[in-house]
Formats: structure tokens, sequence, C-alpha cells
């Protein structure tokens, strides 16, 4: 019998929001979860938003047994009959459909509701483009970061969210190691100009019914299931044909890191969809001193995180460089010359890339930080 939850919390949301993710997926393995999405309060007299998330699984349970696991999960996160009438909700689990009986017709038609369960819908894997040459550092999906292959430590920290992930590669050696360590893997061409060709070939042999590919840099181990989950999000908005991310820099940042042409800007709309790309710097602020500039305004880096709808992803393989994208040596400008939407969703993790020899040894360091 297919179950529809919807999960919500007004009160330490991200830390009860985790803890519902976590038990219902040991009641309920299989189960598949939306990104989140953040609410407005109704019905409340509090201001605070909601956190919310749906999800549905398959199950031969009774829905009396489902209901009594959801509520034993609710009283896990403190929630306590009396909190109700204080509008303090720290975790709801709330079944909306058992089979082909549904329950709360007032949740079905709320908006955010209709956009989770939309986005429930969808099917998303991750690729990973991964080539043995390098100019810079040979063989680097193959580098031993604490013990691991680099490609391992990438590919495990994004197949836990996603409806599955495979490496891309054009080497044996690679397809090997990946294979050997129990990750799923395609070959593809050698002949591909960039990593978004690379994940058309992969998706096309893999073959599966797919709505959106994530192409995922093989050379960041240390890439967060959040990140993941905050480009996910972004196909809340039906409009979305491509998502990526982007980092909102500090005014501690330093002018050098706005002016560094390697560190690509960004900005958006208000409705966080992409208007460019540059090495510039974005925008020039006309009337304000120049090492004031990271105090008056918010500028965000590019992250090369990148995810599309499976029909976008063939049609912009198609496209023919464009004048801004030779300009700027910029993919991604080529697809805003043809029209596309590209939705931002914004980070604040910094995460530690490997393009040389120097970067693994910054990134083992850093590993070894984390443990102790």
């Amino acid at each position: 019998m297919k179950y529809i939850l919807c999960i919500g919390s007004n009160t330490d949301p991200q830390q009860n929001m985790t803890l519902a993710v976590n038990e219902l997926t040991r009641h309920f393995p299989g189960i598949h979860f939306s990104s989140e999405q953040i609410s407005e309060p109704m019905g409340t007299q509090r201001p605070d938003c909601f956190l919310n998330r749906a999800a549905c699984f398959e199950s031969d349970m009774e829905y009396e047994e489902v209901r009594a696991i959801t509520k034993e999960i609710e009283r896990k996160a403190g929630r306590t009959p009396d909190e109700k009438y204080k509008e303090i909700i720290r975790l709801d689990v709330d079944i909306l459909q058992a089979g082909t009986q549904r329950f709360k017709e007032h949740d079905w038609q709320q908006l955010y509701v209709q956009r989770l369960l939309r986005q429930l819908e969808l099917r998303f894997v991750g690729i990973i483009p991964a080539r043995y040459a390098s100019t810079r550092f040979p063989a680097k999906p193959l580098a031993l970061l604490g013990g691991k292959p680099v490609i391992q430590r990438v590919y495990e920290q994004v197949s836990s969210v996603l409806d599955d992930a495979y490496v891309a590669t054009d080497d044996e050696r690679i397809f090997n190691a990946v294979q050997a360590f129990g990750g799923k893997v395609v070959m593809t061409s050698t002949h591909h100009k960039s990593g978004t060709d690379r994940c058309w070939e992969a998706y096309q042999k893999i073959g599966g019914a797919f709505d959106v590919i994530i192409n995922i840099q093989g050379d960041e181990p240390f890439i967060q299931p959040s990140q993941i989950e905050a480009l996910k999000a972004c196909f809340l908005d039906d409009h979305t044909h491509i998502a990526t991310l982007a980092m909102p820099l500090s005014p501690n940042s330093g002018l050098s890191t706005i002016d560094n042409p390697n560190v690509v800007k960004m900005v958006v709309n208000k409705n966080m969809n992409a208007l460019y790309f540059s090495r510039s710097i974005i925008p020039y602020q006309r009337n304000v001193e120049k090492a004031d500039w990271l105090s008056h305004h918010i500028y965000y880096r590019h992250i090369g995180l990148y995810a599309y709808r499976a029909e976008v992803l063939q049609q912009i393989t198609a496209l023919a460089q464009s004048s801004l994208e030779l300009a700027e040596s910029l993919e991604q400008l080529r697809w805003l010359e043809n029209g596309y939407t590209i939705k931002v969703g914004v980070t604040n993790i910094e995460t530690i890339g490997i393009d040389t020899p120097a970067d693994l040894e910054r990134a083992e360091a850093f590993l070894q930080q984390q443990k102790s």
C-alpha cells in the first residue's frame, strides 16, 4: 500500500526534521523524501515559519500501525498535547494518503503541499563526470584521500540523497575502481568537450526514467547532501529549466576575492533566477568606494554544480557556442543567451575542490581535522 506523508515543524525545525527523516527511514526502508520548503504560518498567531517536507513509501502495514509509528516519532521530538494550544509545533507527521484513501483534504488544497507533492514525483539521478587525463593533476579521481579514491568519496557523499547515482568516465582504470567499491559507472566517449555533454551521453546509456539530472563535479569530495537538496528544491518551481548554486560572500571575503577572474560572480533577480555570470565584478557600484563594495551589496560566488530537466539537457547539448560564452569562457552563458531559466539555490558551505596535488594535501588535512 502506498503512503504519502507531510512533515512540518515550526520549533527547532532543522533538528526535528532531521529526527523525522532518520526515524522514518529506519521504519520504512525505501522511503522517498521531497526537498525542504519553508512556508508561512497558517492557522496560528505565531510568526514562526514552518519547515516542510513530503514523503512517500510502500508498506504492507495497516493504517493504524503506520499512524502509531508517526505519533511515536512526534513524541520523540518532544511534542506534548498541550503544546498545540501554545502553537508550538515541534513536529507534525501527518498521513495524507494510505492506499486509495485520502485524509486531511484541507491540507491537499494548500499550495505548499501541492508543490511538495509535485516535487516528490520527480526522480533525480546524479552523474559524476570523471576523466583520467588532467593537465594539472593526472589520475585525480583515483588519488587517495583518507584511504579512499577521491571519486569514491564524491559518490558516497551524494548517493544517499538521490534516487540513483553514476560515475561517467572515459577511462577503464576509473571504471574498474568504481566497480571495485560497489558504485555504478558508465563508460563514455573520450571526445566530449564538457561535463554537460558527458552527462547527456551517460544519461542515455543509463536508460532510467529520471526527470532531473544533477551534474556533480568529481573533484568535490566534501560536497554536502544539503547542497544537493538545495538544488533539488529549485525544481519546486515549475518554470525552472536548470538549477545551480551560489554562495554569498561576506564583507570579510576581501576585495581580492571578487576581483579574481577565477572566482565566477553572478547576479540574480528577485525570484532567484540568474541574470548573468561573469569573471568580472558584477554589479559595479558607481557611487561607492571600491574598497567598500562588499559592505554595500551581497555578491554571489558561483558554485559549479548544475541540475537539468532531462529534456532541457538534451536541448542544451545541441546548442552552438554563443558569443558571451566564448568571451567569458563560461558555458552557462550559452544557456542564458538561448532563453533558459537558471534557478539559483543558496549555500553557505565552503567545500574544498581538488585541482592540484597541493589541493589534495589541504583536503587530507581538512579530513583529519574533522576526525579529531
